[in-house]
């Protein structure tokens, strides 16, 4: 390196890392990064090195490099398998950050020398994914045919931290996430509505409180779902609880159960209409104001996203307007 390279005037904690550092920082490696994965995820040394198709004694000799060359304790080693210390913890967290940014630069590669110009990868929770996506993206991908979106759909509070993670560069989460330090866009809105077989008492209702629901079987949506977790905390607010005879994974299976007379459901409105209308069952609009929702789009920060990913933020943020000057005209 050049004289000419280096900064004299500044501090000397900004001229680069220190040759201790640099040494240490060479001393991490990703076999020995996916090592340590498997460790933690079998919580037992043969078990991680057969599952990684190699010796324990090699396994457990890179464990203690690792900790001899960074004067840290990563594992308490008990009788029956091995826990994770606080430092554990911490390198847990980074490990899977690290292998998963590799695994995207391998793929991304990979897609490029197969002629893919682009890849966004997305978190949205249920109702966006049935609701609004499919024709949103299928516009994205009629203007830009060579790129490709990696979507999956995860609850809420999932959304956030995989993007807080960098699992994902852009997430779609109910409006009543806890979005913590990510930036937050609108995205769409939709309306809770009571999911009824015709010949159900509820069912010549044009529109009512969910209190009204309380005195009838619910089929709940999974407990980690935004809407499930907002009807209980309504139930509880009414002095009454919900009486929940089944929970299920998604918004055809809630109708599915309806109409097999196991209860009434709660789902968007638009979702009803995308899988419930055909099944000879009613909706009934509800009016409680928790019921009206916003989806919002999150990421960590826009102006460092990669020019693909802010393509599709840009197209996802424009994709109601559409849709609001109709209804304003």
């Amino acid at each position: 390196m050049s004289l000419e390279s280096i900064d004299l005037d500044a501090p000397h904690h900004q001229r680069g890392p220190k040759p201790a550092e640099t040494a240490l920082t060479r001393r991490i490696d990703l076999t020995t990064l996916r090592l340590f994965i498997a460790v933690c995820d079998e919580q037992n040394l043969t078990r991680a090195a057969q599952r990684e198709g190699i010796a324990a004694s090699a396994v457990s000799k890179r464990m203690n490099d690792f900790e001899l060359a960074f004067g840290v304790t990563l594992f308490k080693r008990l009788s029956k398998g091995m826990a994770l210390t606080p430092a554990g913890e911490a390198l847990l967290h980074h490990a899977r950050v690290t292998l998963l940014n590799v695994e995207k630069i391998a793929v991304e590669l990979s897609e490029y020398s197969q002629g893919v110009r682009g890849h966004v990868r997305m978190l949205a929770n249920l109702s966006a994914i049935v609701q609004f996506l499919p024709e949103d993206l299928s516009a994205f991908f009629s203007a830009h045919e060579l790129l490709r979106v990696d979507l999956q759909e995860r609850p809420s509070g999932q959304v956030v931290r995989g993007i807080e993670e960098g699992a994902a560069a852009i997430g779609i989460c109910s409006g009543e996430a806890e979005t913590r330090s990510l930036e937050a866009f609108h995205y769409r809105t939709d309306n809770l509505v009571v999911v009824v077989r015709a010949d159900h008492p509820l069912a010549k209702r044009d529109h009512l409180l969910f209190a009204d629901t309380l005195d009838f079987d619910h089929v709940g949506l999974h407990a980690a779902s935004s809407i499930y977790l907002r009807s209980q905390y309504a139930a509880t607010q009414a002095g009454k609880s919900m009486r929940l005879r089944i929970n299920v994974p998604g918004f055809e299976a809630v109708c599915r159960m309806v109409q097999a007379n196991m209860g009434i459901g709660l789902i968007p409105d638009r979702a009803f209409e995308v899988v419930g209308a055909g099944m000879g069952l009613r909706s009934i609009r509800l009016r409680d104001e928790w019921a009206k929702r916003e989806l919002r789009i999150v990421v960590r920060d826009a102006a460092h996203l990669s020019s693909t990913s802010r393509l599709v933020l840009d197209h996802l943020r424009a994709a109601e307007r559409p849709e609001r000057d109709a209804v304003s005209a």
